[in-house]
């Protein structure tokens, strides 16, 4: 491991360990917040009685379909942007302030349309993640060395063969940036959406926990949640630093 990494492992060990104190000894109350401890026991009580693994199941498919439609999607639409000057100048100042607008207003329109149920779930969290791939495609397709674009025209190479063999190449580090905000966007949609507009999923069983007053299994899903979406981003971040360290050669 890094030193960064040492350095983050004892920066996330000391908040837990403060936590830990502050609610044995009360000055948070547990009725407020639980340790970590009572935590991590309610997280494997639920993993190991089996009782929300339907809702774990349920989440994960949303998020993962939802990340992949914005990433495929969201590639399609940058490149045929990027192909139009005119277009891009137009959009471009829509996509700057895309953010400033609550997505999750449209919730009413994605329920007449979908339903109540995944469908809805996923195309909210897809207006949500797309965003973020068209701008990493647009930057990585603007980064690739204009004598890369010279090499394929030596080669007489053809529009396919030049994608694959030269643009996707040299644009994957900005692109993979954009995967990796696209997943963590779709997580944050899914997850979200689920409080109001699912009967099962992770969203939804903290939603009900919550409304029942079960604090310990609330906190339990909470922290499940904040694993995966941990470990998934720590395997994403790794591939990123390798893309971009590839890129500094």
């Amino acid at each position: 491991m890094t030193r960064e990494g040492w350095i983050r492992l004892l920066v996330i060990a000391a908040a837990v360990g403060a936590l830990e104190i502050a609610c044995r000894t009360g000055w948070i109350p547990m009725t407020v917040v639980l340790p970590p401890s009572a935590m991590a026991t309610s997280l494997w009580d639920i993993l190991v009685s089996g009782t929300h693994w339907n809702d774990i199941l349920v989440s994960l498919r949303s998020v993962v379909a939802a990340a992949v439609i914005a990433v495929v999607l969201g590639f399609l639409v940058g490149a045929v942007i990027h192909a139009a000057p005119v277009v891009r100048g137009a959009v471009e100042p829509l996509l700057a302030s895309y953010y400033a607008v609550p997505t999750f207003m449209f919730y009413p329109v994605f329920i007449i349309l979908f339903g109540v149920g995944p469908g809805a779930i996923i195309a909210i969290a897809v207006l949500l993640a797309i965003v973020s791939m068209i701008s990493a495609t647009l930057v990585g397709l603007d980064r690739i060395p204009t004598v890369l674009g010279k090499t394929a025209r030596i080669m007489r190479l053809g529009p396919v063969e030049r994608a694959l063999e030269i643009s996707l190449p040299a644009a994957m580090p900005y692109l993979f940036t954009g995967i990796k905000l696209s997943v963590a966007y779709a997580f944050i949609g899914v997850i979200a959406s689920e409080f109001i507009l699912s009967g099962a999923g992770m969203g939804y069983a903290i939603a009900y926990a919550y409304n029942n007053f079960n604090n310990r299994e609330m906190y339990g899903l909470m922290l499940l949640i904040v694993l995966v979406v941990t470990v998934v981003n720590t395997a994403l971040d790794t591939v990123d630093r390798r893309l971009q360290a590839r890129l500094r050669r």
